[in-house]
């Protein structure tokens, strides 16, 4: 089981799109604000999109190895669409939702009435993110396609 997983070109394409797009948010973000945030490594927002690398590496595999007709293929395809939507959506407006209710609501966390943190922030992406997250998907997906075949 263990041995079909390390072989699992599907799975392998998940995790480097995954894993590279997490980390290459920490130099990006040096590159684009001037300062090192670790933390960016952990957050779900910024740039690229490791959710829409990942499943973009995902639906590209599944497709460069089933076949692009393939009912496994259709499916991962119409995940694929909604998680890109929702990176670029429904997250990125609660994010900016997020944003709006911190700036009201910060009078009254410094009066110290409020005990309760801000909300987060960076819940989703810019489109050029998402963008940046499927061309990650689309380059890893193809280049461990054509390194294995």
């Amino acid at each position: 089981m263990l041995n079909d997983l390390i072989h699992n070109q599907v799975v392998i394409a998940a995790f480097l799109a995954w894993m590279i797009g997490q980390f290459l948010k920490f130099p990006l973000e040096y590159l684009l604000n001037k300062q090192w945030n670790w933390g960016i490594i952990f957050s779900s927002g910024g740039l690229p999109s490791s959710h829409s690398s990942l499943v973009t590496a995902v639906t590209l595999t599944i497709g460069l190895q089933e076949g692009f007709g393939s009912a496994v293929f259709a499916l991962s395809a119409a995940i694929a669409m909604v998680v890109i939507y929702d990176a670029a959506g429904v997250r990125r407006q609660a994010g900016i939702h997020a944003e709006r209710i911190n700036q009201i609501m910060s009078k009254f966390f410094e009066s110290g009435q409020l005990p309760e943190k801000e909300l987060k922030e960076m819940l989703g992406h810019t489109p050029f993110e998402v963008l940046a997250g499927i061309l990650l998907g689309v380059i890893i997906s193809l280049t461990l396609y054509w390194t294995t075949h």
